[in-house]
This record gives structure tokens, sequence and C-alpha cells, in this order.
């Protein structure tokens, strides 16, 4: 009995040592500074590149649905009426790993991308890195495949818009989320990636589609299921997504969760409810929202080019058909 004891003793010993070990690490590396270089990539002020970046930024990038009031402002904008401003401070939930806050995207010089250079800000964009060289999570912010045309409309629409001043509060990340952060690769910086220098031509081809779905409007982000606590998908791509709770927009009813849909051609996908590409685009550009805490960004999306809307269909009814059938339909949830 006695060795039985010693036994235990050393076990929680053992433990505990293992514990306090863990804890200084993750303590020393959650926010560890990493030396990325910073994309040569400088905003211009050429009309077309302006143009080209609010196109990405209030279209298929929709940057507009996470850094703005959006959620209420821009499900109300009409035509000729002016575009929300990009000022961040949106809570968004990420469960056991904490609270995260949408940054100030207006050259604010203060609380905006005024206080930081062209080359940080899209390094924010392509590698995950904060200015100060923290890692955000990349997984959030897919951009790394976007072009460097692109990136540079998105930079110049950036800091062609007015400066608004709001601060907004740090992260809040829970010791599980600093655990996550430490040891998990899709918290980390993105370095492997080879973006082009050109995006593919707008048209409706498959090029231009498989561009856009994977690099630009991030369909897989929701359209398959991944592992919160280690990023990696745990379903065929564009086979389906996680359930996620309904966005708070103006007559969003709290109870109906959502599971973004199986947009694979296979039988029973949500994609196969459209017959050919017109009827696709027609849903988009004028269907509107037929839920209201719908977490898809159909606002942003309507703004979308035909043939932006026609490349996306044509690049998904090449994908594999995989997957289990589901159409989006919301689910009740007390």
């Amino acid at each position: 009995m006695k060795t039985l004891w010693t036994i235990v003793k050393i076990a929680a010993g053992v433990l505990v040592v293992a514990a306090l070990a863990l804890s200084a690490y993750v303590s020393v590396t959650w926010d560890k500074v990493w030396d990325v270089p910073e994309p040569a990539l400088r905003a211009s002020t050429d009309p077309a590149a302006i143009a080209r970046g609010e196109y990405l930024a209030f279209g298929p990038a929709h940057c507009v649905e996470c850094h703005s009031d959006a959620l209420i402002e821009f499900e109300d904008l009409g035509d000729g009426m002016p575009l929300p401003a990009l000022k961040g401070g949106i809570p968004f939930a990420l469960g056991p790993l904490g609270l995260l806050y949408t940054k100030n995207l207006t050259p604010d010089p203060e609380t905006g991308i005024g206080r930081y250079s062209d080359g940080q800000v899209a390094r924010m964009l392509r590698h995950g890195v904060r200015p100060d060289g923290v890692s955000s999570i990349p997984l959030l912010m897919p951009f790394s495949e976007m072009s460097d045309e692109d990136i540079v409309g998105i930079l110049s629409f950036l800091r062609s818009r007015p400066p608004v001043k709001n601060a907004v509060p740090d992260n809040e990340w829970s010791t599980v989320g600093k655990v996550m952060k430490s040891f998990v690769s899709a918290a980390q910086p993105k370095t492997d990636n080879h973006p082009p220098a050109l995006p593919p031509p707008s048209a409706p081809t498959v090029e231009r589609g498989q561009y856009l779905a994977r690099s630009v409007a991030n369909c897989g982000g929701c359209h398959t299921e991944f592992n919160p606590m280690t990023g990696a998908t745990i379903v065929p791509d564009f086979s389906g997504g996680g359930e996620m709770e309904p966005m708070k927009r103006k007559g969003a009813d709290p109870t109906l969760w959502f599971r973004p849909p199986n947009i694979t051609p296979r039988v029973g996908s949500a994609l196969l409810k459209f017959p050919d590409r017109a009827t696709f685009v027609a849903r988009f550009r004028t269907g509107g929202r037929q839920f209201a805490g719908s977490p898809m960004p159909w606002e942003a999306f309507s703004r979308m080019t035909p043939d932006d809307l026609g490349a996306i269909y044509e690049y998904l009814k090449t994908v594999p058909a995989e997957g289990a059938p589901s159409i989006g339909e919301p689910t009740v949830r007390h």
C-alpha cells in the first residue's frame, strides 16, 4: 500500500510539473512575434484600383459583413446611399477560444489603419500577421492566395475612405485559446502560399470561379465543416459546414440555427436547386435574404457581377460530388 501511495505522489508531482511547464510555455508563445516579411505592395490613387477595392470589400470579399455595423446598416443600403464605414468593433464569440473584435479599417491615425504602413496591412491580409508581428487567425482572414492586384485594390480603397475614430477593444483570448495559438498550425501565420500577381480575368470561367471561391469569397470557410480547435477540415471541401448560431440582424429569430449546406454537385445538395447558371445568378443578384439570421452574406454577394457569380457556379459544378445531402434549412434550437 505504501508503494502505491508513493507511485501516486510521484505521478501527481509529474503532472504538476508538466502543467507548470505547459503554462510557462504558453505564456511566452501564444503572442509570439513572427518574423514574416511585409509584401512589397503599396496603395494607389488610381481610380481603377480604388474601384476594384470597393468592389471586393463590399462584394465578393465581403469585408463589410464583419468590419462594420453592416448586420444592420448594409441590408438597408439603397442605391446612391453612402457605404457604411469599416470601423470595426464587432464582437465575434469563438466558443471556448475567447472573444474577438474586428478591427477599424478606416485610415484614422489613432484607432484605424492610419497608424500602419501599406506593407503591414498587406501582411495582415496575406499572412495573418498583425502590425505588431503577432499572429491573428489566418483561418478568419483567408486571403493568403489573393492576387497582388486585388490586395493593392483593397489597400487603395481603404486609404481613400474618410477616417473614423473608433477605439476597438483588445481580443479576449481564453486559456484554451492561448494554448490553441501556441500549438495549432491554423492559428499561426500562413507562409507557404503562392499568390498570383494578377487574378484570372472576370468571366464566367472555372478558373475565375475557383479563384473567387477559394481565395476571395471564402466559400469553403462556411460550407466546409472543420475542427474549431485545430482548423483541420473534417468533411470534403464544400460538402457542408458546422452548425452556426444566427447573426444578430434585425428580425432574426435567436432559436433558428444554421448549418451551411452542401454546395458540391452531389444529388440533394443546395447547388442542384439551380438548374442553370442564370438561375443561380438571379438568386444571388435579386433573391434577397430569406432568413434574417442567416450567416450567408447575401447583401454583399448581391453586388457581385453576373460574370463573377456565374464563374463560382461553373467552378462548383466541377468539384467532387461528396458529402451528405443538405440544402441549408435552419433548425430550431432552444
